[in-house]
């Protein structure tokens, strides 16, 4: 197994020299626009992986993938005159699809972009449906001056206590101490209202 860092200097030299046979050494006229995007080596320095893309449509980057086929031996013998290591790597091309995903994400991100755009205009001149500020507030005791509550004058229900026989509708007192002895809701408000 050998060093990390060795098997990263190798992978940038193997690119190097690829990249400059391929543009210098490789004759094959199905090779196109071909761009050598990296190369990775494995830790036991026995197999190297190379990326690249190709410049045209479907039918170009099957042209070039067979020329680079054809010229896997030779581009091997290149790289073992320029590394001098003992064992070449075997050269194993796969075409690099980062271009391609670069790309698709691009195209996602104008749909979004526009998409955006569009809803900005739809909401500057929109208005809340309901009101400007949703959220409810406590009350202060200023609001609450001469705010009649269930028909009678704060005053009356404001002064009742737990043991007033007075009830807020749901059973009990007030003061939530459960249901009141004696208490009668219906005569309770008739008396405040008089």
């Amino acid at each position: 197994m050998a060093d990390p860092a060795r098997a990263r200097r190798l992978a940038v030299r193997i690119r190097e020299v690829v990249a400059s046979t391929l543009e210098r050494g490789v004759k094959d006229p199905r090779l196109g626009m071909v761009t050598i995007t990296d190369a990775r080596v494995t830790p036991d320095l026995m197999d190297a992986t190379v990326f690249y893309t190709v410049y045209g449509d479907d039918v170009a980057r099957q042209a070039s993938a067979a020329a680079l086929e054809s010229a896997k031996g030779m581009l091997r013998s290149q790289v073992g005159r320029a590394t001098g290591i003992k064992v070449t790597p075997t050269l194993t091309f796969v075409h690099d699809r980062l271009p391609d995903d670069a790309r698709h994400l691009e195209d996602l991100l104008d749909v979004a972009r526009r998409r955006d755009e569009e809803l900005a205009r739809v909401r500057q001149d929109a208005t809340p449906a309901g009101e400007p500020d949703p959220y409810r507030r406590p009350r202060d005791a200023d609001e609450l001056d001469g705010v009649p509550l269930d028909g009678d004058p704060l005053g009356a229900l404001a002064d009742a206590g737990p043991g007033d026989g007075l009830t807020d509708g749901f059973g009990d007192g007030f003061g939530g101490d459960g249901p009141q002895a004696g208490g009668d809701t219906t005569v309770a408000r008739q008396e405040s209202a008089s």
